[in-house]
This record gives structure tokens, sequence and C-alpha cells, in this order.
């Protein structure tokens, strides 16, 4: 009796292995409506810090931070860009009670 061929026997083992989700196609997802990014966008609490930069407090996921960031125009909107900085409340603490330190680094380097 003839043993099995090395294809086969790797052939039926890949058949075997994870090929993956059944479904390859994504799920669709949910488009953002307008109240939900106009409602976070109302919550904000913005200052404008010059050339499209603003400090933000902002609430995500439960959790409050001030968000340092530069901004960027499309269509007559400002959208937020990547250069930028989320501090959490405990690091703008620290960030707050260094202020006299760093403005007199500031006056004598400056």
């Amino acid at each position: 009796m003839p043993k099995p061929s090395k294809k086969k026997a790797a052939s039926s083992s890949s058949s075997d292995s994870d090929s993956g989700p059944e479904d390859r196609n994504p799920p669709a997802k949910k488009p953002k409506t307008e109240n939900t990014s106009k409602k976070q966008q109302d919550d904000d609490i913005s200052w404008s810090l010059g050339k499209r930069r603003f400090a933000k407090l902002c609430e995500f996921k439960g959790n409050w931070y001030v968000d340092i960031r530069e901004f960027y125009d499309v269509g007559g909107d400002l959208k937020p860009g990547k250069k930028g900085i989320m501090l959490t409340m405990e690091q703008w603490q620290k960030l707050k009670s260094q202020i006299d330190s760093i403005d007199e680094a500031i006056k004598r380097n400056v």
C-alpha cells in the first residue's frame, strides 16, 4: 500500500489551520452624528494661544484633561491636529507648580 505523499499531508493540514475570520469584511462603522460632535465641542472650554493653537479643558472616557494642541482649517472648521499634548490633571498640577522655576530659567537664558 503506498504512503500518502507529503504534498497531500501538507495540504490537508493547512486546511485545518485557522484561516482567520469567516467574514473578511469588517462591520460598517457608524457615522458620527453632528449632534455628538457639536455637544463635545460645546462642552469643551478653550483658550486661544494664537496661531490656531488652543488650550482646552476636555473630558475623555470619564477623565478630565488639559489639551494643548495646534488646529488646522478644513473648509472653515478648525480640526485638532497631531501636534499637541494632552495632560492629565496630575500632570497639569505638576506643570503649574513648576511655572515659577520655568519663568526664572527663561529670564536667565533669554
